[in-house]
């Protein structure tokens, strides 16, 4: 079709189609099959000398431009239907849309026009188109949100519009007291079916498109209240959505899912065959499988297809170090601790304690990038990354954070001392429970967000210290801005990289979340009688270290054993890989050592004292280190914050004027070497104690394997390293 069509040209179009809907002469008149429903006898009457038309058996009716559009020659008109055709109007035809009444959509979908008038459906005129009025009652039996249906047929982005201020529910709340009777429900998609349902007396809620369910907002009508709710899932992309949306639904262990075969929904089960559609529909609820079944049998398929996916990342024995040399492809060289720490810090997501971090480094050295590059690593469910977040963001955001890393470029991007408690709130309770007051229609009403976690974080920041209440919950992971250091990476940027093959990383994540996360580490006592109680800070470092050592064992599962209660035990090489990454660091937040580059700059300042000055500057130092002044600039602060240098400069915005301070401490190692807590004779330990004897010294119960054996009677009386168990059991 064109667009500028005369009155004349489109009359003559519309002729042409009636003739093609079994024409009889009544008169002056033509009788056809109408247009709004499906007629099987001419009902529809058009008068070629009036041009106007009208149906005896739905009602429906109008001038030439409404006909027009309900046979497809205009598009269905939403801004005037009986506005003059001109030049620029758009009149391609839209065979997939049709305007509808009550008594077309009564036709349609053979319910009787009185019941549904009985449920609140009437007539309306929807920008001068006929459109059906659906309200959507209360559990009270008030009219709450409404909802117009303009047409009928295909096209569900013009189908349906909700009354301006109308909030979302489901449909058919006021009907729900038959469900509490019974004891069960049917949950299904959109108005026609639930509406067939009420007509048979079933008890039923229609959700209005299947992304619109809502588990927070829906799920109390029936927790606890209803024992079976069966749902029908239709084969089509919204059966798809909303089975994912129900698969964390809190109500999964009561729903049934409900498949009607070659009908799309019930609806169609029911137009099929009217007569039939009792027994069809009962048994169609009969064979109704447990939600949780299917669960069950996704994730055992899942988790097959992972394990194979993973096998061979999963067996190594430093998975750690592979990931370094990946790194290296992506143009990260010389930050393998960094690297290590941040991998095992989002892999502790997974356990009930999680671990945080933050990355600090001056200016351009490198942060945001290092954490990118390690997350690419992680499957995207993993993680959520925000450059900033607003004051009340985490009480409010729907965004799941439940076993998942928050991460922040930039501490700065926590834009309040608020959204900082709130954040502490997340690490430390593993939930926020934020009571506010809200505006409603009965007036203002309090309530109670809860957002549950546990969570962990990873922030960047160029600081030296964070807030004390933030910094003494995350682990400071230190990034390098020595020269060598960018004299590596720029050939590294120089010469490019290898591509990274990213799936068996995301497939060890993911098999390792749908699998066993209990981890224990026999040797935890030992090590806390160890530690020496240098600071209270350790109250808060120590449960870090326990929970980076799990996060290492639950990594290497496959070549780590079970305990008799079915638990991963961690082995010394765990605490091994961990105290070589966090030694150090632990030591230097209580202050019982300095960190090599703090040294180094306390050192240049000696030096250039010992040339008979009485102080230096900055400048100097920067002179003396061979770095820039912004680095030089960041490690004077840090020195300067731990008093191990002096600034005699008082005024602000003053060059600084540098002397020697405090005087630097002998290191200490806190944590004690593999040796002494392995159980060294030498120490006067026990050799034969359980330390000594050691998760790794014993045949791990874990063989990487997609195979499943069955276990026989006599394997459950023999020792846990006899244990018939796979490490990618189903």
């Amino acid at each position: 079709m064109t667009s500028g069509r005369d009155e004349g040209e489109l009359i003559g179009a519309i002729e042409s189609a009636i003739q093609e809907r079994g024409p009889r002469r009544a008169g002056s008149e033509t009788r056809f099959l109408c247009p709004a429903h499906d007629d099987h006898d001419p009902s529809a009457r058009w008068n070629p000398e009036k041009h106007v038309w009208h149906c005896d058996s739905c009602d429906a009716g109008g001038g030439y431009l409404d006909l027009a559009a309900r046979l497809g020659i205009l598009p269905a008109r939403r801004d005037g239907a009986n506005k003059k055709i001109g030049e620029g109007d758009d009149v391609s035809p839209r065979p997939d849309v049709h305007p509808c009444t009550l008594a077309a959509y009564a036709a349609a979908k053979r319910l009787p026009i009185d019941f549904l008038r009985g449920l609140g459906l009437s007539d309306f005129s929807y920008l001068s188109a006929p459109a059906i009025r659906i309200p959507y009652m209360l559990q009270d039996g008030s009219e709450g949100p409404v909802r117009f249906r303009l047409a009928l047929g295909k096209g569900p982005d013009e189908r349906f519009k909700w009354k301006t201020g109308s909030k979302v529910q489901l449909y058919g709340l006021n009907r729900l007291a038959a469900a509490y009777r019974d004891g069960s429900i049917t949950v299904c998609e959109g108005e026609s079916d639930a509406q067939t349902l009420w007509l048979h007396n079933e008890a039923a809620v229609g959700i209005p498109g299947a992304g619109n369910w809502r588990d927070d907002r829906d799920a109390p009508y029936f927790q606890d209240i209803i024992a079976t709710i069966y749902v029908v899932e239709e084969p089509d992309k919204g059966g798809v959505t909303l089975l994912e949306k129900l698969k964390n639904s809190r109500l999964r262990d009561q729903m049934r899912i409900v498949r009607l075969g070659e009908f799309k929904d019930v609806s169609g089960l029911y137009l099929a065959d009217p007569e039939r559609f009792r027994d069809r529909w009962e048994r169609a609820k009969a064979e109704a499988e447990p939600l949780t079944a299917i669960l069950i049998r996704e994730a055992q398929g899942r988790r097959l297809r992972l394990a194979q996916e993973a096998e061979a990342l999963a067996r190594a024995p430093d998975i750690l170090e592979l990931l370094a040399q990946e790194m290296a492809k992506a143009a990260v060289v010389g930050e393998d601790r960094a690297v290590k720490l941040i991998y095992l810090v989002i892999t502790s997501r997974l356990l009930k304690r999680i671990a945080s971090a933050v990355v600090k480094g001056p200016s351009s050295v490198g942060k945001s990038f290092l954490c990118e590059q390690v997350l690419a690593f992680f499957p995207d469910d993993a993680y959520y990354a925000l450059s900033s977040m607003s004051e009340r963001a985490l009480a409010y955001s729907e965004e799941p954070v439940s076993h998942r890393m928050i991460v922040l470029f930039e501490a700065a991007g926590l834009t309040s001392d608020f959204a900082s408690y709130l954040l502490r709130s997340l690490l430390s309770e593993g939930c926020i429970k934020y009571e506010t007051v809200e505006k409603t229609p009965e007036g203002l009403r309090a309530r109670l967000v809860v957002r549950e976690g546990p969570t962990g974080a990873i922030i960047t920041t160029t600081s030296i210290k964070l807030h004390p209440e933030n910094e003494t919950r995350l682990l400071s992971i230190p990034t390098t801005d020595s020269k060598e250091q960018t004299s590596a990476i720029l050939l590294a940027q120089a010469i490019g990289g290898g591509v990274i093959d990213y799936a068996p990383w995301h497939a060890l994540q993911g098999w390792i979340a749908s699998g066993n996360r209990e981890v224990v580490i026999p040797y935890a006592a030992d090590l806390a009688r160890l530690i020496p109680p240098a600071a209270v800070r350790l109250r808060r470092d120590f449960p870090t270290a326990l929970t980076l050592i799990r996060s290492h064992a639950l990594l290497h599962q496959a070549s780590r054993e079970l305990d008799a209660d079915g638990r991963i035990v961690a082995s010394m090489a765990d605490y091994a890989a961990v105290r070589a990454l966090v030694s150090d660091l632990i030591a230097e937040g209580v202050e019982a050592a300095v960190s090599p580059t703090v040294k180094e700059t306390v050192h240049s300042v000696a030096n250039i004292l010992d040339g008979l000055v009485t102080e230096t500057t900055v400048t100097d130092v920067a002179r003396g280190l061979k770095l820039d002044r912004s680095s030089a600039l960041r490690r004077v602060r840090t020195a300067l914050d731990l008093g191990y240098l002096h600034n005699l400069e008082d005024r602000r915005g003053r060059p600084a004027r540098l002397q020697l301070g405090s005087a630097l401490p002998q290191d200490a190692d806190l944590l004690p070497t593999v040796a002494r807590l392995h159980g060294c004779s030498a120490d006067g330990w026990d050799t034969d104690s359980p330390i000594s004897r050691g998760a790794d010294q014993r045949e791990p119960a874990f063989a990487v394997s997609t195979e499943t054996r069955p276990a026989s009677a006599s394997s459950q009386q023999t020792s846990a390293a006899d244990d018939d168990r796979e490490v990618f059991e189903l």
